[in-house]
């Protein structure tokens, strides 16, 4: 599996460069993101915009990554999704699930937006 790998302070950007997200990359994503995780990493943004197939396995990899990340408190996003992708994961009604937005730059504003409202939200119940 090709990845990439961009290590912000708030964020990590993995691209993927795989045409296809099915079964003989799922099982390797989904290390890749509970293996990330583990290194610290808190938000998570997947760029997969040189994906143009996913199956179901494709989909729980992506599932998996979000439940990871979300659990702990971080955001994991979404970027760069091909017209059958989203088909995909619309017919799924993942898209109620999943943070999708059409690219990097939203996504890491998203993940800034994430983080201020986390500390707003700490500093909030402190005060109480």
């Amino acid at each position: 599996m090709k990845i990439s790998l961009d290590k912000q302070e708030k964020y990590t950007l993995l691209k993927l460069d795989e045409e296809k997200l099915d079964s003989s990359y799922a099982p390797d994503l989904k290390s890749e993101f509970v293996k990330l995780h583990a290194e610290g990493a808190k938000n998570l943004i997947i760029d997969l915009s040189a994906v143009k197939y996913s199956d179901s396995s494709g989909l729980s990899s992506l599932l998996v990554g979000n439940r990871v990340f979300n659990e702990s408190g971080g955001a994991f996003v979404l970027c760069g999704i091909s017209e059958h992708v989203m088909k995909l994961i619309s017919i799924s009604m993942l898209d109620k699930v999943l943070d999708i937005l059409p690219t990097v730059q939203e996504s890491i504003d998203a993940v800034f937006m994430h983080e201020i409202e986390s500390d707003l939200k700490s500093g909030a119940e402190g005060e109480e």
